[in-house]
Protein backbone atom coordinates (compact mmCIF):
# COMPACT_ATOMS: atom_id res chain seq x y z
CA UNK A 1 0.00 0.00 0.00
CA UNK A 2 2.89 2.49 1.20
CA UNK A 3 4.22 1.95 -2.63
CA UNK A 4 0.89 2.35 -4.26
CA UNK A 5 0.24 5.77 -1.83
CA UNK A 6 4.29 7.23 -3.10
CA UNK A 7 3.62 6.64 -7.28
CA UNK A 8 0.40 8.02 -6.88
CA UNK A 9 2.22 10.79 -5.08
CA UNK A 10 4.81 11.35 -7.35
CA UNK A 11 2.76 11.33 -10.45
CA UNK A 12 0.41 13.99 -8.95
CA UNK A 13 3.96 15.69 -8.13
CA UNK A 14 4.79 15.18 -11.98
CA UNK A 15 1.56 16.67 -13.29
CA UNK A 16 1.95 19.68 -10.98
CA UNK A 17 5.40 20.33 -11.69
CA UNK A 18 4.47 20.27 -15.54
CA UNK A 19 1.78 22.73 -15.71
CA UNK A 20 4.40 25.38 -13.96
CA UNK A 21 7.47 24.48 -15.81
CA UNK A 22 7.67 25.46 -19.70
CA UNK A 23 9.51 22.66 -20.88
CA UNK A 24 7.65 19.54 -19.06
CA UNK A 25 4.93 18.08 -20.87
CA UNK A 26 2.71 15.42 -19.70
CA UNK A 27 -0.40 14.16 -21.47
CA UNK A 28 -2.51 12.61 -18.84
CA UNK A 29 -2.42 11.68 -15.19
CA UNK A 30 -1.90 8.26 -16.81
CA UNK A 31 1.18 9.04 -18.56
CA UNK A 32 2.36 10.29 -15.15
CA UNK A 33 1.65 7.71 -13.28
CA UNK A 34 3.87 5.50 -15.73
CA UNK A 35 6.24 8.90 -15.51
CA UNK A 36 6.22 7.53 -11.95
CA UNK A 37 6.87 3.78 -12.38
CA UNK A 38 9.50 4.28 -14.49
CA UNK A 39 11.62 6.41 -12.68
CA UNK A 40 11.63 4.20 -9.76
CA UNK A 41 12.91 1.38 -12.02
CA UNK A 42 15.31 3.23 -13.21
CA UNK A 43 16.15 5.15 -9.89
CA UNK A 44 16.45 0.83 -9.08
CA UNK A 45 18.65 -0.20 -11.55
CA UNK A 46 20.31 2.38 -13.78
CA UNK A 47 21.17 4.90 -11.20
CA UNK A 48 22.85 2.77 -8.79
CA UNK A 49 25.31 1.52 -11.75
CA UNK A 50 25.79 5.66 -12.90
CA UNK A 51 26.93 6.27 -9.69
CA UNK A 52 29.43 3.66 -8.97
CA UNK A 53 30.42 4.68 -12.28
CA UNK A 54 30.96 8.14 -12.29
CA UNK A 55 32.09 8.08 -8.34
CA UNK A 56 35.52 10.24 -9.26
CA UNK A 57 33.35 12.98 -10.12
CA UNK A 58 30.94 12.93 -7.95
CA UNK A 59 33.77 12.86 -5.47
CA UNK A 60 35.85 15.64 -6.33
CA UNK A 61 32.37 17.58 -7.13
CA UNK A 62 31.55 17.05 -3.79
CA UNK A 63 28.43 15.27 -4.28
CA UNK A 64 27.15 17.77 -7.00
CA UNK A 65 27.13 15.52 -9.97
CA UNK A 66 24.45 13.38 -8.43
CA UNK A 67 22.48 16.22 -9.63
CA UNK A 68 23.93 15.56 -13.39
CA UNK A 69 23.09 11.79 -12.87
CA UNK A 70 19.40 12.59 -11.58
CA UNK A 71 18.46 14.94 -15.24
CA UNK A 72 20.10 11.84 -17.53
CA UNK A 73 17.36 9.69 -15.46
CA UNK A 74 14.88 11.90 -16.35
CA UNK A 75 15.92 12.28 -19.76
CA UNK A 76 16.09 8.37 -20.14
CA UNK A 77 12.44 8.62 -19.14
CA UNK A 78 11.68 11.30 -21.65
CA UNK A 79 12.99 8.51 -24.36
CA UNK A 80 11.04 5.55 -22.69
CA UNK A 81 7.56 7.00 -21.55
CA UNK A 82 6.13 8.06 -24.44
CA UNK A 83 3.50 11.62 -23.72
CA UNK A 84 6.25 12.22 -21.15
CA UNK A 85 8.33 15.51 -22.75
CA UNK A 86 11.68 17.41 -21.38
CA UNK A 87 12.96 19.63 -23.55
CA UNK A 88 16.27 19.96 -22.51
CA UNK A 89 18.96 18.97 -19.93
CA UNK A 90 18.73 21.98 -17.80
CA UNK A 91 14.81 21.76 -17.79
CA UNK A 92 15.62 17.99 -17.07
CA UNK A 93 17.99 19.25 -14.29
CA UNK A 94 15.74 21.82 -12.63
CA UNK A 95 12.52 19.46 -12.75
CA UNK A 96 14.82 16.54 -10.92
CA UNK A 97 15.04 19.17 -7.90
CA UNK A 98 12.13 20.18 -7.93
CA UNK A 99 10.53 16.63 -7.62
CA UNK A 100 13.23 15.36 -4.93
CA UNK A 101 12.11 18.63 -2.91
CA UNK A 102 8.50 18.18 -2.95
CA UNK A 103 8.32 14.57 -2.66
CA UNK A 104 10.98 15.06 0.35
CA UNK A 105 8.36 17.33 1.91
CA UNK A 106 5.41 15.36 0.56
CA UNK A 107 6.15 12.19 2.44
CA UNK A 108 7.35 14.15 5.61
CA UNK A 109 3.82 15.74 5.86
CA UNK A 110 1.97 12.50 5.28
CA UNK A 111 4.82 10.08 7.43
CA UNK A 112 5.85 7.96 4.72
CA UNK A 113 9.32 9.50 4.82
CA UNK A 114 12.26 6.84 4.52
Amino acid sequence: MKILLRLLVTAALVLLIANFLTGVHVASFGTAVIVAIVLGLLNLFIKPILVILTLPVTFITLGLFLLVINAIIILLCTNIVGGFAVDSFWTALLFSIILSILQSITYKILGDDK
